[in-house]
């Protein structure tokens, strides 16, 4: 929903590099290319920002709405 702040597995900071990644690659740069530039070398960390899926504005249609 929301990409973590930290890496689960080794507890790396990567949840302030996601925007960044997400506009490169929605730009058309390679995903590979855009980790190595953030910083992002370790596979763990790797894996989490490319297999994160956004679904935060779809899910926060069924919130508690007072």
């Amino acid at each position: 929903m929301i990409i973590p702040v930290r890496c689960f597995t080794c507890g790396y900071p990567i949840g302030a590099k996601w925007e960044e990644f997400r506009k490169r690659v929605e730009n058309g740069e390679n995903p590979s290319k855009v980790l190595d530039d953030l910083g992002i070398k370790r596979y763990c960390c790797r894996r989490m920002m490319i297999s994160h899926i956004e679904l935060f504005k779809q899910v926060i249609k069924y919130g508690n709405v007072k």
